[in-house]
């Protein structure tokens, strides 16, 4: 497995990427969190946990209340990616071109 896969499969559902944004803004606690989305606390706090899981939130216990809030060094394998894939495609795209300016009479 890949260490990115985590972050992917957590960030690929569309509401964990809300509730990612939204805790990017600040820290909060799931009735806020379920407040904005329509989405039940029940659904939320199962979002959290596979956030949580891939390592992208992490949670403070204040009292009865836990405050959940971003990980940015989560990210850092998506980050990862990304810069490995992007230095792939200039050479790829580069080729190409010189490929199309060959075949072009």
């Amino acid at each position: 497995m890949i260490e990115s896969d985590p972050v992917f499969r957590a960030l690929g559902d569309p509401t964990r990427r809300a509730v990612y944004e939204r805790l990017a803004a600040g820290e909060t606690n799931v009735a806020s969190l379920t407040a904005g989305l329509h989405v039940s606390q029940p659904a939320i706090s199962q979002h959290l946990a596979a956030l949580k899981s891939a390592g992208l939130v992490r949670e403070r216990r204040d009292g009865r209340r836990t405050y959940y809030r971003v990980q940015p060094e989560g990210l850092a394998p998506l980050v990862d990616w990304v810069a490995r894939t992007s230095a792939f495609w200039p050479e790829r795209i580069a080729r190409l071109k010189e490929l199309l300016e060959r075949m072009d009479p």
